[in-house]
Parts: structure tokens; C-alpha cells; sequence
């Protein structure tokens, strides 16, 4: 036996059942059943003529779709982990066990991250949202802290996979921004972003203040 391949075999062992739970968690059988008959809906005739409501029925479609695709792929990829790490014990290939490790370990993370998404159950959970940072009466330094923090909202929304679209902005006096709004749209948005309200703090030595000062 291949040192470290009985724990391998039992991550992917675990991974199903984490994947079965999650199947349940996120109504998968609900969600194909919603979708066959949106797709029965918009085969009918006389579907297009009304704008609105085709417009809605495409994007629940196209959100149902995404969620039983993404959901689908975890399993395959974890169904062909599992029958690669078989053939590998049975050739004693303990390099393609390596790679199996590797593999398992990222889609672990991804399957992790769906997951979550179970938990989302919220009244607005699958809302879009909307965030504003306001620098406040901080000066320079505010103004700068207000900046990193809108870079870093927007690489993690647009690294999540969400769009962020601008709709105000002022620029600070010397650096930063005096204060800044936008949308954020995708699926589960307001979920992943309720818990970011409040007042945040940044202590450094300020590269504004020639004193060298907090």
C-alpha cells in the first residue's frame, strides 16, 4: 500500500458525503424541478409577448442552470478523483496518488465554499447589495484607508465572481477617496456581505504626517 493513500481515499470518502448533504441543503431536486417547468413555460406560445416576465423566467433559468451545473461538476470531478486514485493503487503509481492528493485538496476548498452557500437562508441572502465607505472627518489618512478598503472589496467581489458597478465615487483631497458607493449583483451577494457594517480601524505609522505619528 502506497504511504498516505488510505487517507486520501477516505477525503474523497468524506467529500461525498459532504457532497450528499449539500445536495439536500440546496434543494437540487427542487431546483430541476422548478427549471423543467420554467423551460415548459417559456416553450409555450405567446411566451415572448410578454417582456417583463420572460425576462425574469431567463434569469431564474440561467441561475437554476449555474447552481445544478456547478453542483454537478463538484461531483464529477470527485467521481474521477476517486477512480484515479483506484487505478493508481492498483498500478502502485504512488506519483499519480500525489497528484490525486493535490487535486482532492483544491476541490475540497471548492466544495467548501458551496457549502456555505447552504447556510444562506436569509430573508435577502440572494439579493444583490449595495456598500458605501465614507472616510468621515479623518482627513488624509481616512481618505487613504477608504481607498484600500474599496480595492480590497472589489478584488474579492470580482474574485468571487460577482460584477461591481460604480455608482459614486469622490476622489480625497491629497489621496483616497472621500467617499465611495456601489452595487454589487450575483448570486447570494447580500449573504456574503451583511456582516460588512460598522467602523473599521487601520493603525500604522502614517506616511502623511512628517512626524512620523499614528
Amino acid at each position: 500500500m502506497i504511504l498516505g493513500a488510505d487517507q486520501v481515499k477516505q477525503n474523497l470518502d468524506q467529500m461525498q458525503q459532504g457532497l450528499e448533504e449539500i445536495r439536500g441543503g440546496l434543494h437540487i431536486e427542487q431546483m430541476q424541478r422548478e427549471l423543467g417547468e420554467l423551460r415548459e413555460e417559456m416553450a409555450a406560445p405567446g411566451f415572448w409577448d410578454n417582456l417583463e416576465r420572460s425576462t425574469q423566467v431567463n434569469k431564474r433559468i440561467a441561475q437554476l442552470e449555474g447552481k445544478i451545473n456547478h453542483y454537478q461538476d463538484l461531483v464529477s470531478q470527485r467521481e474521477d478523483l476517486a477512480l484515479m486514485l483506484e487505478l493508481a493503487l492498483e498500478e502502485n503509481d504512488a506519483q499519480v496518488v500525489n497528484e490525486v492528493e493535490e487535486s482532492a485538496r483544491t476541490l475540497q476548498t471548492r466544495v467548501d465554499a458551496l457549502g456555505l452557500e447552504t447556510l444562506m437562508r436569509g430573508d435577502y441572502d440572494q439579493s444583490n447589495a449595495i456598500l458605501s465607505l465614507h472616510a468621515g472627518a479623518g482627513g488624509t489618512e481616512a481618505q487613504d484607508w477608504t481607498g484600500m478598503l474599496y480595492r480590497m472589496y472589489t478584488r474579492y467581489c470580482e474574485g468571487m465572481g460577482f460584477k461591481v458597478k460604480l455608482i459614486d465615487y469622490l476622489e480625497g483631497d491629497e489621496a483616497g477617496i472621500k467617499s465611495v458607493t456601489f452595487e454589487v449583483d450575483g448570486d447570494n451577494v447580500y449573504g456574503y456581505l451583511r456582516g460588512e457594517k460598522g467602523v473599521h480601524r487601520l493603525v500604522r505609522i502614517s506616511p502623511f504626517d512628517s512626524n512620523a505619528r499614528r
